[in-house]
């Protein structure tokens, strides 16, 4: 049976083995500023890695944290913590860190993926362990400033040191994880879950269902306007319900109307056929056929990626949405996400 650990559960002499240590971040994205920024608040001493001319140089030095070149600040590291896209780890661990780590320093993840399918063989004399925030990283870095955290899993793929499960420990501790629960778990489960839930519910299929909808109201005659709301913006509130209490508060909330048809028309959409997809997908990522193509498509340029990209910008829902959106300045004034790179 998992345990959940919390902060009160890390012992003291984890959280002093990680104060005698230098994490390097490599890359500064969502999860990079969010995990440097937590670690600096806590005591922890950290490095930020990053080519000299990256637009994240000078913003790294407004959180009062060093910024490094990634040859010099991975040889001063002692656990290097790697936050770069999944699709540049390989390439990354190969030219910028595996030459000039020390041949101790421990390798630290956020997702399982390149360990679990074989993109980065570390070296046998490194500890190598896991610290994954189930959260985005805006909200690991706000969560923490408030107090609170997100909750984390944490996993062991190599204890050379026979300290790795210590040091995941009081690394999920420092960035604010074991505020909210810590659950162990290995490479291989935390990755495999977390690429079927992206695919078939979170995003993959969340987003496809939105879209059939509105699609399916605006061919049937309908205003995309009322679309928009029925299928796209009340979903945060339904969202929002089952975060706080589950399906069973969600329904309890909204009208018998909507329970009703819930409860009747959901397993009629979301039936036995499309149970047996879901189970193709998590065949897929089982066996490596999902890692291959993903793989094979980066190293292509990513030229399908980069298209279905194009096509849902220009998909009428982002269209009404932008507009409907800038009716409502709430919503821009509490926008998680105010910048867009390509």
């Amino acid at each position: 049976m998992i345990q959940v650990k919390y902060d009160k559960d890390v012992s003291k002499q984890a959280l002093a083995l990680l104060k005698t240590k230098t994490v390097c971040i490599v890359g500064f994205g969502s999860q990079g500023h969010a995990h440097a920024a937590n670690l600096h608040d806590s005591g922890i001493s950290v490095v930020v890695a990053l080519r000299k001319e990256s637009a994240n140089w000078k913003r790294v030095s407004t959180f009062g944290i060093e910024v490094a070149e990634v040859a010099s600040a991975v040889a001063k590291a002692d656990i290097i913590m790697i936050l770069a896209p999944d699709e540049s780890q390989r390439t990354i661990y190969k030219s910028m860190i595996e030459p000039y780590c020390k041949s101790d320093a421990a390798l630290a993840f956020a997702h399982g993926f390149n360990i679990h399918y074989g993109q980065i063989i570390p070296k046998s004399t490194s500890d190598v362990f896991m610290v994954a925030p189930k959260g985005p990283g805006h909200l690991v870095r706000s969560t923490f400033k408030e107090g609170a955290g997100v909750p984390c899993l944490v996993a062991v793929n190599q204890n050379h040191s026979g300290q790795a499960l210590d040091l995941a420990l009081a690394y999920a501790v420092a960035i604010g994880g074991g505020r909210s629960g810590i659950i162990e778990t290995s490479f291989k489960n935390e990755t495999e879950t977390d690429l079927f839930g992206e695919q078939a519910v979170l995003c993959g299929g969340l987003t496809a269902l939105v879209r059939a909808g509105f699609e399916t109201l605006v061919e049937a005659g309908y205003d995309p306007e009322l679309a928009y709301f029925e299928c796209l913006h009340e979903l945060k509130l339904i969202v929002d319900l089952m975060y706080e209490g589950g399906i069973s508060d969600m329904h309890y909330s909204i009208s018998n109307t909507a329970e009703y048809g819930s409860l009747t028309q959901g397993p009629v959409l979301i039936d036995a056929k499309v149970k047996h997809r879901m189970r193709q997908i998590l065949n897929n990522i089982q066996s490596g056929s999902f890692s291959r193509d993903f793989i094979l498509e980066n190293q292509a340029g990513a030229p399908t990626m980069y298209a279905m990209r194009r096509m849902q910008s220009e998909h009428p829902i982002e269209i009404i949405g932008k507009k409907l959106r800038s009716m409502m300045p709430w919503i821009s004034k509490n926008k998680k996400i105010t910048e867009r790179s390509e």
